[in-house]
């Protein structure tokens, strides 16, 4: 699934517009490496709130700092709280939420001591489950405001380096391509050319790295971008408002940085689901993760500057889901692994907590594994034509057990090569069924 979080604020309660939030270096080094986790092209980052760690998506494409999970951080403290609405993307009504500030928000030595946090009260809106960690909020236009911001997607790693660093401008000069951005209501924007049907447009785009898909264009926003003829409805994902729906296709290209993508698989949101959307002038889509993840990219919002420098994966193909079906995390359950003395090998299944039994040269232990389930099914696609539905539960996959997978290898398999044959064992109503279908690419 994927994920956009832009989104609007609408008061209850008086307060300044002009926080005093400011990150900034604890103590004095050239730079700050904090590592993160990379799962379906989004960047979560550790960060210390209050005194509590929590993990953060890391998004350019939002202003407030939000957290919307904290059921296992029951000592987190907030100050100053006051009543709001918040509404964005989706077709559903505002939801309740608060404002905090005077936080204290610390990434190893990069430390904020009066941060502005919204608390989101609505627990149906669980991300964690999507990405198979558990993810606690997002932050973005603070953590990026007055340093220079370095993503290396593959050392997974977020470098941020004082001013006084001169090393990594010498750095910037030799390797990388220079380009002016435009930061508008303390986002990040980029003009690419962006050709479809054999049109070719300058297209003023949101840098989103909340965004795991390539491109998002908006069709109800200039003539000049044309929906190609091929293309399918499908479930984009969720935002705060509610569920995000839309149309996919591939466009002939657009650019970013030094390279000019080919036949991009592009995503073309509703209107009903992004008309609570604040848009800045215009501004035509958005760029996201599947995108940077193939570059080293270096963010100046002081300059309103980005640095682009492709990876190994600048010419990898863009891919499709071609199931038809998302999954997402659902819990975990305690399994027994059994494993014979003397071997390596090993079988596991799910059993009750209570259950115990002693074997003959077999260790048995318990651990916790996570569950999956079929979050969506995409109408005629090969999954509904086989007969997968909303809710099944994922037992096997090409004969493993999806206890031992992750949300991020499912969906590799998933969108791996068109023809290939994909086993599934599922769960229905307590009873086991095995399905078998082909990945079709249909854009």
């Amino acid at each position: 699934m994927r994920f956009v979080f832009t989104f609007c604020v609408f008061l209850f309660t008086f307060f300044s517009s002009f926080s005093q939030s400011n990150f900034q270096f604890k103590k004095n080094k050239s730079c700050i490496s904090i590592p993160f986790k990379l799962i379906n092209n989004l960047i979560f980052i550790p960060i210390d709130v209050n005194g509590e760690k929590l993990t953060f998506l890391l998004d350019t494409g939002v202003e407030k700092t939000i957290l919307f999970s904290l059921d296992d951080k029951e000592q987190v403290q907030f100050f100053n709280l006051e009543s709001i609405k918040l509404k964005g993307l989706g077709s559903n009504e505002a939801i309740d939420a608060y404002m905090s500030t005077k936080n204290k928000l610390e990434a190893k030595d990069f430390v904020d001591y009066d941060h502005e946090i919204y608390l989101v009260l609505d627990q149906e809106f669980n991300f964690s489950s999507q990405v198979g960690i558990p993810v606690n909020g997002i932050i973005g236009y603070h953590f990026f405001k007055n340093h220079l911001i370095e993503i290396d997607y593959q050392r997974r790693k977020v470098v941020v380096y004082n001013e006084t660093n001169k090393k990594v401008f010498k750095k910037l000069e030799k390797g990388y391509k220079k380009e002016a951005i435009s930061i508008e209501e303390n986002k990040p924007y980029y003009v690419s050319n962006v050709t479809t049907e054999g049109n070719t447009h300058p297209s003023k785009l949101l840098v989103d790295t909340g965004n795991s898909d390539a491109i998002w264009l908006f069709l109800n926003k200039s003539k000049e971008i044309k929906l190609p003829q091929k293309h399918i409805s499908d479930y984009l994902g969720r935002g705060f408002s509610g569920n995000v729906y839309g149309l996919r296709g591939r466009i002939e290209n657009f650019n970013f940085g030094s390279t000019i993508f080919k036949n991009p698989i592009t995503t073309f949101p509703d209107s009903t689901s992004i008309k609570s959307v604040n848009f800045v002038s215009n501004r035509l889509g958005s760029l996201g993760g599947e995108v940077f993840s193939r570059f080293s990219i270096f963010f100046d919002y002081p300059k309103q500057i980005l640095y682009t420098k492709p990876n190994a994966n600048v010419n990898l193909p863009f891919n499709f889901n071609m199931s038809g079906i998302e999954v997402q995390h659902d819990g975990l359950e305690w399994v027994k692994e059994t494993t014979a003395e003397n071997s390596k090998s090993s079988s596991s299944y799910a059993v009750r907590i209570n259950e115990s039994r002693v074997q003959d040269n077999l260790r048995i232990k318990f651990a916790l594994k996570p569950v999956f389930t079929i979050n969506s099914v995409r109408k005629d696609s090969p999954a509904e034509l086989a007969g997968l539905r909303k809710d099944d539960r994922l037992i096997k996959i090409e004969g493993k057990s999806a206890h031992d997978l992750t949300i991020e290898k499912i969906n590799e398999l998933l969108k791996s090569e068109e023809g290939r044959t994909i086993e599934l064992v599922i769960e229905r109503n307590g009873k086991q069924f095995k399905f078998k279908f082909q990945l079709k690419s249909i854009i």
